[in-house]
C-alpha cells in the first residue's frame, strides 16, 4: 500500500473512533440529566365504605341494685360466718349463724304452754258441754251456764295465745341463721364473730344477682340520640371492652352540670376477674347505626404539625401533598371527610417519607411487598 492510502486509512479510523465517543458521552449526559424518582411507592384509590355511627361518653361502674342484709335477731352472739368479700352466693344460701340455744329454750317454754292452754281448752269445752245439755232443765242457774260458757271463750283465747307465741319463738329461731336475699356477689361484710348484734345492724352487702351497670353521663344535647334498647361499648381501664345495653335514659338533666345519666345494663360480674368492677370510672361508646363514608388505609395518612395530610399521584409522576379533615376510624381504614377527591390516586406506603412535588415510582402492591 503506498503512504498516501494508508494515510487515509488512518484517518479514517480515527474519525470513526472520535464519533463513537462523542456518541457516547452524549448518551451518558442525556441520562444523568433525567430526574430520577426519589422513592418507589404503591397507591390506591379511596374506598366507599359503611363505618359505624357513635359518640363517646364516660361515668362510673355501679350495682344494678345492692342488697342490704342486716340482723334479725336481738341480744344474740354470732357464732359462725360463712361467707367473705367476694363469695358469689345463691338464693337462700346461709351467711351466718347466731348462738340458738337461748331461741330453742324459749320454743320449749312456748310449746309447753301451748299443750298446757289446750288441756284447759279442752276441760272448759267439756263443762261448756255440759252446761248447755242442763240449760233445759232449769239444774243450773243462768250465771252459771254463761260462766261456763265464757271460760270456754277463755280458754280458747289463751290457746290461740300460745299458738302466737310458739310462732314467734320459732321465728326468732329461724333468724338465727342469716340467709341471702338473692343470688348475688358478696361486696361487703361487717359480720365478725363473736359479737352481739342489734336487730337491723348491718352485717353484709350484696349485689343482687352480679348485675353492673354503666352510669353514662350524656350531656343534653347528645341525650336525644340515645333510646332504650341501644348498644353500648364500655371500655376498663385495663383496655378491655365490654358489650352492653342502653336500659333507661334518666328523665331530668342534672341543673348544675348540663348531664344527664343513661344507665347501661352490663354483663354479670360474677368472676373475681370480672374487667368491671362497682366503683370504677369508665369510658365507653353508644352505637347509632351506620353511615356512609369515604376511607383510605391508614397508612396513607401522614400527621405533620398536628394536621392531616395524603399525597395524590399526578399523572407527571409525581405527588400533591393534600391536607384533609379525619373522621371515624374501622381496622386500618380511615375516614376522610373533607380535603380529598373521591377519584384520587393516593400514596398509601411510603407517605411518612414524601414532600410536595418528589417524583415516585408506582408499583403494584404485591411487587412492593
Amino acid at each position: 500500500m503506498s503512504r498516501p492510502a494508508l494515510a487515509v486509512s488512518i484517518a479514517a479510523i480515527l474519525a470513526s473512533t472520535v464519533g463513537v465517543l462523542v456518541s457516547s458521552n452524549a448518551a451518558d449526559d442525556k441520562k444523568a440529566a433525567a430526574p430520577r424518582p426519589a422513592l418507589t411507592v404503591t397507591t390506591a384509590k379511596p374506598e366507599q365504605s359503611r363505618l359505624p355511627l357513635s359518640f363517646a361518653a364516660n361515668g362510673n361502674v355501679a350495682a344494678w341494685q345492692e342488697a342490704v342484709i342486716g340482723s334479725e335477731s336481738n341480744g344474740l352472739r354470732l357464732q359462725e360466718v360463712k361467707v367473705n368479700v367476694g363469695d358469689v352466693v345463691k338464693k337462700g344460701e346461709v351467711l351466718a349463724v347466731f348462738d340458738s340455744a337461748p331461741v330453742e329454750a324459749d320454743v320449749a317454754q312456748a310449746k309447753a304452754a301451748l299443750q298446757e292452754a289446750e288441756a284447759n281448752a279442752s276441760a272448759a269445752r267439756a263443762d261448756a258441754k255440759r252446761a248447755r245439755a242442763l240449760q233445759s232443765s232449769g239444774a243450773l242457774s243462768e250465771q252459771q251456764i254463761t260462766q261456763y260458757m265464757t271460760t270456754e271463750r277463755t280458754a280458747a283465747a289463751r290457746v290461740a295465745s300460745a299458738k302466737a307465741t310458739l310462732a314467734q319463738q320459732q321465728l326468732r329461731l329461724k333468724y338465727t341463721k342469716v340467709v341471702a336475699p338473692d343470688a348475688g356477689v358478696i361486696s361487703a361484710r361487717n359480720a365478725t364473730v363473736g359479737a352481739v348484734a342489734g336487730v337491723g345492724a348491718e352485717m353484709f352487702r350484696m349485689i343482687r344477682q352480679g348485675r353492673l351497670e354503666w352510669r353514662a353521663e350524656v350531656t343534653a344535647a347528645e341525650l336525644p340520640r340515645v333510646k332504650p334498647g341501644q348498644k353500648a361499648v364500655v371500655q376498663a381501664a385495663g383496655g378491655t371492652k365490654v358489650q352492653g345495653r342502653v336500659r333507661t335514659v334518666a328523665p331530668t338533666v342534672d341543673a348544675q352540670s348540663r348531664v344527664a345519666l343513661v344507665y347501661v345494663d352490663l354483663p354479670p360480674a360474677l368472676s373475681a376477674n370480672a374487667p368491671l368492677k362497682a366503683g370504677m370510672f369508665a369510658s365507653g361508646q353508644f352505637a347509632l347505626g351506620e353511615s356512609p363514608a369515604l376511607t383510605v388505609p391508614q397508612q396513607a395518612v401522614a400527621v405533620r404539625d398536628g394536621f392531616a395530610y395524603v399525597f395524590r399521584l399526578n399523572a407527571d409522576g409525581r405527588v400533591s401533598q393534600l391536607k384533609v379533615t379525619t373522621g371515624r376510624r374501622l381496622g386500618d381504614r380511615v375516614e376522610v371527610t373533607d380535603g380529598l377527591p373521591a377519584d384520587a390516586l393516593v400514596v398509601t406506603s411510603g407517605a411518612g417519607f414524601l414532600n410536595d412535588g418528589d417524583l415516585v415510582r408506582n408499583v403494584p402492591t404485591l411487587a412492593a411487598r
